[in-house]
């Protein structure tokens, strides 16, 4: 593999010097390589590494569903990531391929961009830095057909969480499941979203650069697809604050992320309504984060009852699709 890649990047050698993590169940590894300059080429210092490399004895669907998730992650970087800017930074896609059934990513060390910094529980500030990461990404690709990528977002999407669902002893939640799918995927505004918007996928400027520059980078774009944008706000909501701090401030933080989406669209978008895209995508926040609850509660059944932030929201969103239906 690394002659590939210092042959792809136009290095003389290539060192595997960190591995950082391996992927979820096991099905690759990420790392950090050392580039060795050839005599006169612009080559980085180092690039980040991911090398996917499925168990060979797997099957069924949630096999499936990883499979394709790295043909989307592909296709992302091979025809998309080039249309963001440093607004929604993401990593620069160096060399990919995929053959025999693995996947190989060389992508650019945001780390040596001076996005060194990674959090688990965010600040106002921090929050917000991430919502105009959103509110960008989103605002760039409204309207646009998802093609290559999932045509549904998310990787809690409902048609590939049967199993989750099957669990879910929320009966009312579970018959009203589909009805909450088809109201998020049969709004007028869709776009992409990142579809795995958590925390933990945010890259935070270090230092001082972070006092002077609120820019923040996003990486793992596995369950990009379309879909409304207010699906990954509600997730990154739900991924860094608590459920207190939701009650407290998820009203605030909403009105940051409108606020930078009409900024957004006004640049990416000047001929949509911006106060439509609004009124739709607020009214759709339950829905969103009911839907999202529906995948947690099949997914680890008992460990998320007491949320009541959660179920509030939940029991509003089952309100509203009941009533669209009488």
């Amino acid at each position: 593999m690394a002659p590939e890649i210092a042959a792809a990047l136009g290095a003389s050698g290539a060192r595997f010097t960190r591995r950082l993590q391996s992927l979820w169940s096991g099905y690759g590894e990420l790392w950090r390589v050392a580039l060795d300059a050839a005599p006169g080429a612009a080559t980085p210092a180092s690039v980040i590494v991911k090398w996917v490399a499925p168990p060979r004895d797997e099957g069924g669907r949630s096999h499936a569903r990883k499979l394709r998730s790295y043909d989307v992650e592909l296709r992302w970087y091979r025809a998309y990531a080039a249309e963001c800017d440093a607004v929604c930074r993401v990593p620069a896609a160096l060399h990919c391929s995929a053959r025999g059934g693995r996947w190989l990513f060389v992508l650019e060390d945001l780390d040596a961009a001076g996005f060194s910094e990674r959090r688990s529980h965010l600040g106002a500030p921090e929050v917000a830095s991430c919502l105009r990461w959103l509110a960008h990404f989103h605002a760039r690709f409204l309207g646009r057909a998802p093609e290559g990528l999932w045509a549904v977002g998310t990787y809690w999407h409902l048609a590939t969480r049967p199993d989750e669902l099957a669990v879910l002893s929320d009966r009312r939640l579970r018959e009203a499941a589909p009805l909450l799918d088809a109201r998020l995927r049969a709004a007028r505004y869709q776009t992409f979203v990142h579809g795995d918007a958590k925390v933990e996928n945010f890259c935070f400027l270090a230092g001082a650069r972070a006092a002077a520059d609120q820019a923040v980078a996003a990486v793992d774009f596995q369950y990009v697809g379309g879909g409304p944008g207010i699906k990954d706000v509600a997730y990154f909501l739900s991924s860094c604050l608590t459920p207190r701090e939701c009650a407290l401030t998820a009203e605030r933080h909403l009105t940051t992320y409108f606020q930078e989406l009409r900024a957004a669209l006004a640049t990416h978008r000047p001929d949509v309504d911006a106060s439509a895209v609004e009124a739709e995508w607020r009214e759709l926040f339950p829905v969103a984060w009911a839907d999202f609850y529906r995948f947690l509660l099949g997914w680890a059944p008992g460990a998320y009852d007491h949320d009541s932030y959660s179920r509030e929201l939940t029991a509003r969103a089952l309100r509203m699709v009941a009533s669209a239906r009488t």
